[in-house]
């Protein structure tokens, strides 16, 4: 049976991040700092029976910048020396492995008043903007004759004829 993972919350100068980290992580503080501001802190660190972080420099980093207490924890108590030793490898290296399905995206981003700039998504925004701006060109009255032209709802995804 899996194990149920306990939470537990310890004080940042506890903690002690691991030498040989090998993600160099300085360019995502800010970014993990704000979605700490806007959402909390929602993911634990994962740590060793005696305090040295397997996972979650990042968010300790932006936690100690942001003057944070205490943050979550998980104890990874169970684990061998050389089980945390891959888990912080592959932990770090499968989001590395995922991509976006930019359509699903483009919805998601639909309507949201959040600053995602920051976060890195520059050059998506402006292929949204360019793509924006090349479907809103004037339609013709012929697109209107046949009366078959048909409208989606950006928001409840409702179709229908004009």
């Amino acid at each position: 049976a899996m194990k149920e993972l306990k939470i537990v919350y310890k004080e940042l100068d506890e903690l002690k991040p691991y030498e040989n980290n090998p993600r160099i992580n300085d360019n995502a503080v800010d970014s993990v700092m704000r979605s700490i501001v806007e959402v909390g802190f929602m993911v634990p660190l994962t740590i060793t029976a005696d305090s040295v972080i397997v996972t979650g420099h990042t968010r300790y980093k932006a936690a100690k910048k942001l003057k944070i207490e205490k943050i979550p924890c998980i104890i990874a108590d169970d684990l061998t020396d050389e089980q945390v030793r891959v888990f912080r490898i592959i932990d770090n290296k499968t989001s590395e492995l995922s991509e976006w399905d930019f359509e699903k995206l483009k919805q998601e981003f639909y309507g949201l008043d959040f600053d995602f700039e920051a976060f890195g998504f520059d050059n998506l925004f402006e292929e949204i903007k360019e793509e924006l701006k090349n479907t809103s060109q004037e339609l013709s009255v012929d697109d209107y004759n046949d009366g078959e032209f048909e409208c989606t709802c950006p928001r409840c995804g409702f179709k229908f004829n004009r």
